[in-house]
């Protein structure tokens, strides 16, 4: 079954306006099957694969080969196997700034972007594919879909397998491919097994304050920032998330540490060997595990320049989320229950922020007010609430 992508009619619009657009997202994550359906709208794409040597000797001079073709769509996949092609992009754009001309997918963030905004800013727009939303996944508000897709993850081959066996051996796959193929080809040099290792020790970790430190003695005694290194390779590799603490002039010890998540649901629950829903729903990590799913759905509908946190006291007093959109402020705890209840520094934390706006996501059936200005929502309204 084929999933239209919300991110298709974005890309249709930047392609309108820029001359390239550059698509990140994790492998497998679809990006390949979303620029295949873009193409099979027009007739004039160029189509290369830059993992297969055949397609990269065409570009081994890149400046010919795109000038000739300065009057169709080239795009180029898994672009970070020829990072110098950016350099050579520039003069390409510079003589015929016509939109459309160029979509390149990639499949590291902080690598490629770096690269791309030395060479192309102003040029290119970017976004980010993640793997697949509620809003995109489940229709209205399907509870037993939703948990299919909380359980599985959001990797469309994830998703889309026969059963939850089948899909728990493809996100088994995954890692070790991505441990052991994905991550040296970008030019990690971190041992395989301990980058799996520190993985794990994230999914147990889910949700939870940052601390280099304890994470180094469990590796063994590495260092501080040796750690903080694993975290970084990670996040650029786009399957782990780190969010910041919101900070704000309360008066108040706020708590500066970052809070770190495994972004996809499903391999959180692969690097813990959680094998399906019933395996999942008694497992100390359950709460855990919703939040983060929920966090994704925050991060993906989360108005274009919104600011994204967490706000938490010394004392306690702690908001799962915190959405700062030019001068609106929206807060959001999550909670897993069907009759979720929040406590007193649930509210003192909408006190001290001044939100204008709060929720509850939990998988309800239907959206309910809890007080003024505070609703109870289901995932699957998170995207009119950040409206």
């Amino acid at each position: 079954m084929l999933i239209e992508r919300t991110l298709l009619s974005s890309l249709r619009k930047r392609l309108a306006y820029f001359p390239g657009v550059v698509i990140t997202g994790p492998r497998q994550v679809g990006k390949t099957t979303l620029a295949r359906a873009l193409t099979s709208e027009r007739d004039d794409a160029i189509f290369l694969d830059l993992e297969r040597a055949s397609d990269r000797a065409q570009l081994a001079e890149p400046e010919l080969f795109l000038s000739r073709y300065h009057d169709r769509l080239v795009v180029l996949d898994e672009v970070q196997q020829m990072p110098d092609l950016f350099a050579a992009l520039r003069p390409v754009i510079d003589a015929d700034r016509k939109p459309g001309r160029f979509l390149l997918l990639g499949s590291a963030s902080g690598a490629l972007m770096r690269q791309s905004a030395e060479s192309l800013a102003g040029r290119v727009s970017y976004l980010e594919l993640t793997p697949l939303l509620v809003s995109e996944a489940v229709p209205g508000n399907d509870l037993p879909r939703l948990q299919a897709l909380w359980s599985r993850g959001g990797f469309p081959l994830s998703h889309a397998a026969p059963d939850d066996a089948m899909s728990f051996q493809w996100r088994q796959d995954f890692i070790q491919s991505f441990l052991q193929r994905d991550l040296p080809q970008l030019g990690v040099t971190v041992p395989p097994d301990t980058l799996h290792r520190f993985w794990r020790m994230l999914a147990h970790l889910q949700g939870q304050l940052f601390n280099a430190s304890q994470l180094g003695m469990s590796l063994g005694g590495a260092s501080h920032s040796t750690v903080t290194r694993y975290l970084d390779v990670l996040i650029d590799a786009m399957v782990v998330r780190r969010l910041e603490p919101h900070l704000v002039n309360v008066g108040k010890r706020l708590v500066k540490s970052p809070k770190v998540y495994i972004r996809d649901s499903g391999l959180v629950h692969a690097l813990l060997n959680i094998a399906g829903i019933e395996d999942l729903q008694g497992h100390p990590i359950v709460g855990a595990s919703w939040e983060g799913f929920v966090l994704e759905q925050v991060r993906a509908h989360a108005p274009m320049g919104a600011e994204l946190g967490f706000y938490r006291t010394a004392a306690g007093t702690e908001l799962d989320m915190v959405v700062k959109a030019g001068t609106r402020t929206v807060g959001i705890e999550v909670k897993f229950s069907s009759s979720p209840t929040v406590t007193k520094g649930f509210w003192q934390a909408l006190e001290d922020l001044a939100v204008d706006q709060a929720y509850v996501v939990a998988p309800v059936e239907r959206r309910y007010p809890l007080a003024t200005n505070v609703e109870v929502i289901p995932p699957s309204d998170i995207p009119a609430a950040l409206v």
